[in-house]
């Protein structure tokens, strides 16, 4: 079967590989529709974690079951189901208690496994003519319709996503009425600003440098804030007391999300990377009293770090003016089996419509391209969803 492969350091290639079948009882074979490239996949590509070559990518997969296991009981074949990212056995201590995030069955040398990622187990990824799905009657998701229907791009985003968008707000304590800043306005960090709408939150600020970005986070109903223009957190600050909402001693956002992770760069010199640069303007910037979510990818090794701490994913904050402030955080691997089946009914009921991040449809074989382009953030370039049978 095709499928695509990293090769090393800003190379993946369209190669054929033995295909996928079923290895376990619990298994069954899906026949790939959809799989999303992710910004966590960028990483991987950018030779800025561990993973080796030959490794199959894709951990956002959408498709129709073509074999089942001899154990497997509730899915069918027939059925068009997608994959939340991470893979869990549905029985473990994490699993019951909805951190399947954290399963502590299906990785062999760590807790929590996904499909085509470093780190996560020895599962390939989705971005394939078809996937292996382990533990099947807990890691897919039913769904109506039919392949590449009116709700194809909206159900592949509930393998990651649209679920960490949700996740994100939920981290940081977002209710009805709150102010809300998103730092990174990629797909996670606009999925972030959207829930965060869906919930009823009051101000919504985004914070980018990337001129269709920050256009996508304006017609998705959020403040874009530009951050070569300056000091993101000055900027926010000064909105809001233009417009009445700031008050003394709580001039900043009650709920911020920080969806950039360790690629992190300097408003003050975007051609530098600053690991700590998000976390830091964020504890700037959220009240006394607030929450952060962090849901941004940080590594425990990055072998293009700046300096042997961050190499070894050692990152310096303001932890005292955190605790001062009485800041409250959550970081973390989406739980996504918590959020997905809702997400479902919101988006067949017409609720929710997170299609909107996705900029391009492709054949498979259009990968490379792809994915150079998402590295160099070219502009139209966001959510790339990718078709092995287009």
């Amino acid at each position: 079967m095709k499928a695509v492969v990293y090769k090393g350091r800003a190379e993946v290639a369209v190669e054929e590989v033995a295909d996928a079948r079923i290895e376990e009882p619990t298994d069954v074979l899906v026949k790939i529709t959809s799989a999303a490239i992710c910004g966590s996949d960028l990483h991987m590509y950018e030779g800025r974690t561990a993973a080796l070559p030959g490794t199959v990518l894709g951990h956002e997969p959408l498709g129709v079951v073509e074999e089942v296991g001899s154990a497997v009981e509730r899915v069918k074949t027939g059925d068009r189901v997608v994959m939340p990212f991470n893979i869990s056995c549905g029985t473990c201590f994490n699993c019951i208690r909805g951190y399947t995030a954290a399963c502590l069955n299906v990785n062999p040398s760590a807790h929590g496994g996904a499909y085509g990622y470093v780190g996560m187990g020895p599962f390939r990824g989705g971005q394939a003519e078809h996937l292996r799905v382990p533990f099947a009657d807990t890691n897919c998701l039913k769904l109506p319709g039919e392949p590449r229907d009116m709700f194809e791009n909206d159900f592949v985003l509930l393998a990651d996503v649209f679920p960490t968008g949700c996740f994100a707000a939920d981290l940081a304590a977002v209710e009805a009425g709150m102010s809300v800043a998103v730092f990174g306005a990629g797909p996670v960090g606009l999925l972030s600003a959207y829930a965060s709408a869906l919930r009823g939150a009051d101000e919504i600020y985004v914070v980018d440098y990337v001129p269709d970005r920050l256009a996508r986070a304006e017609a998705m109903g959020a403040t874009p804030i530009d951050l070569s223009r300056g000091d993101p957190v000055e900027q926010i600050i000064a909105l809001r007391r233009a417009r009445g909402t700031a008050t003394a001693k709580m001039d900043g956002v009650m709920s911020g999300i920080e969806a950039v992770g360790f690629q992190a760069i300097d408003w003050a010199d975007p051609s530098h990377e600053e690991p700590n640069r998000v976390l830091e303007d964020l504890i700037r910037l959220v009240n006394p009293t607030g929450h952060i979510g962090i849901v941004g990818l940080y590594v425990p090794e990055d072998p293009g770090g700046k300096n042997p701490h961050a190499k070894k994913g050692e990152i310096q904050i303001s932890f005292g003016k955190l605790w001062e402030k009485g800041i409250s955080f959550g970081t973390g691997q989406t739980p996504v089996m918590r959020y997905s089946a809702r997400l479902r009914d919101l988006v067949t009921s017409g609720r929710a419509r997170p299609s909107q991040v996705v900029t391009h449809r492709l054949p498979l074989d259009a990968a490379p391209e792809a994915y150079a382009k998402l590295s160099r953030r070219e502009d139209g370039y966001a959510k790339v969803l990718l078709d092995p049978h287009m």
